[in-house]
């Protein structure tokens, strides 16, 4: 382990608070994510610190004096700071009365002890604080040993009261590198889902797949944990044969891990590009348990592609309401193996551009195709359908969006025409067209319309 030095405005802006905390009697400490981050050599995004000895009216008091508060986190004990990536706490007794992790009675104790304050922790690396003003690493848990021998660990017997600390496990795993304890790994598998809010879920699978370093490992914990059972579209992949030939790896659950690692590696850093190929990779093959059939000369999975739809959607929908998501996923796991495809027969410029109009993001689909051809170890992974398909779009300028219908109702309008059912077929034909290049521009799209309706194409 290494140690980064923290960012100095807002460790300086840290200490500030920590000296006005000790000026009233308390003493704050760093805890958490970015005392963990740091001994691990990361730069953390934000500061957590938790105030021991002062009452929270004096607290409140003290901090606004300070700088403006939010007023968003109060309810749940968290004072932050309007602008500044610092989050203030009292410690906290909390009692299990409900299902889920939101089903506590928490009342802020700020004469807590210092231990007692960490066993709330959900793991032993996260149970680490910090004084930022003289340096002293306060770690009751032994959670620098852990860190150092990259162990997740739980921290107390109260870890099973909030089920979503196995997710928060998953992902720290994936993060870190980390391997789970005989013991957590035991404990989790007594835990059940009950109570958990799909938006919290989701939150959880949206890391692993946005910091993960290593998604396989994350993955597998959800397996050995017996968690995956949460996910059956996920745990159908397990024991699914490929064709040997094609996939010595394994079964499409092993093809599916070698995935998700190829596609973190080459993560881009913007968030909502790398969740949905991150997401489409993850559902690339949900399609081929319902289609993989084992025949004389090879393992099959014919249609698996389309296939993949219906359990995507299902996925997904369990665990988020963002259907624009949803909607960007699935294109890509239905169209994943087209590049390949296209390469192969020497397409033209209208697939291209079909393909275009189907997903939207070409330069997606590329992304998730590479993963794909990727997660085949030990095969090459050469992808010359990658480049291939990139230049042909771009030239098209078709890699980044769907081609623009030139050609709209208005035109119909202007031609005269009444708007109706017959609009349809009319725009339909005419979008073909210009897929199959007939027109580049809207001026040779009204030509066409009219050759159209003179002909008398338009089923009148």
């Amino acid at each position: 382990m290494t140690d980064a030095a923290p960012p100095g405005d807002h460790f300086t802006t840290v200490q500030d608070i920590a000296r006005l905390v000790a000026g009233r009697g308390g003493r704050a400490l760093l805890v958490g994510g970015s005392v963990r981050d740091r001994l691990l050599g990361l730069e953390s995004p934000d500061f957590d610190l938790e105030v021991f000895g002062i009452q929270p009216r004096d607290l409140i008091e003290l901090l606004e004096s300070f700088h403006p508060v939010d007023p968003t986190g109060r309810a749940f004990g968290v004072l932050k700071l309007k602008g500044l990536p610092i989050d203030v706490s009292l410690p906290r007794r909390e009692s299990k009365i409900g299902l889920g992790h939101r089903g506590f009675l928490v009342d802020a104790d700020p004469f807590l002890p210092l231990e007692a304050a960490a066993a709330r922790r959900d793991f032993t690396i996260n149970a680490i604080a910090e004084d930022p003003l003289t340096g002293e690493v306060i770690d009751p848990f032994q959670g620098r040993r852990d860190l150092a021998d990259r162990i997740l660990r739980h921290t107390s017997d109260q870890f099973d009261e909030d089920p979503l600390r196995v997710l928060r496990g998953m992902q720290f795993i994936a993060r870190f590198g980390l391997t789970a304890a005989p013991e957590t790994v035991l404990l989790c598998r007594g835990i059940g889902m009950e109570g958990l809010a799909p938006e919290r879920i989701f939150e959880e699978w949206r890391k692993l797949i946005l910091t993960g370093e290593t998604p396989s490992l994350g993955l597998a914990f959800l397996r050995n944990t017996g968690w995956i059972d949460h996910f059956p579209e996920l745990k159908a992949l397990i024991g699914c044969p490929q064709d040997p030939r094609w996939h010595p790896e394994g079964d499409v659950w092993t093809h599916t891990l070698h995935c998700l690692d190829a596609f973190a590696e080459e993560r881009t850093g913007d968030e909502w590009e790398d969740l949905v190929v991150g997401l489409a990779v993850l559902c690339h093959d949900l399609g081929k348990p319902a289609t993989t059939t084992d025949e004389p000369d090879a393992i099959r999975s014919l249609g698996h592609c389309e296939a993949g739809e219906e359990p995507t959607r299902t996925f997904l929908g369990r665990m988020t309401r963002q259907l624009d998501l949803v909607e960007q996923v699935v294109p890509l796991v239905r169209e994943h193996l087209r590049p390949d495809e296209l390469h192969k027969a020497g397409a033209g410029d209208g697939a291209v551009r079909r393909l275009a109009s189907r997903v939207g993001r070409i330069d997606r689909l590329v992304r998730v195709a590479r993963a794909d051809r990727r997660g085949r170890p030990p095969l090459e992974d050469d992808f010359p359908a990658g480049p291939w398909l990139l230049e042909r779009a771009e030239s098209l300028k078709v890699e980044r969006r769907a081609p623009r219908p030139l050609v709209q109702g208005r035109h119909l309008i202007a031609l005269g025409r009444t708007p109706g059912p017959d609009f349809g077929p009319i725009l339909d034909a005419c979008y073909e067209a210009q897929l199959d290049g007939a027109f580049t521009d809207e001026e040779g799209g009204v030509a066409f319309l009219r050759a159209l309706l003179a002909g008398g194409t338009d089923r009148n």
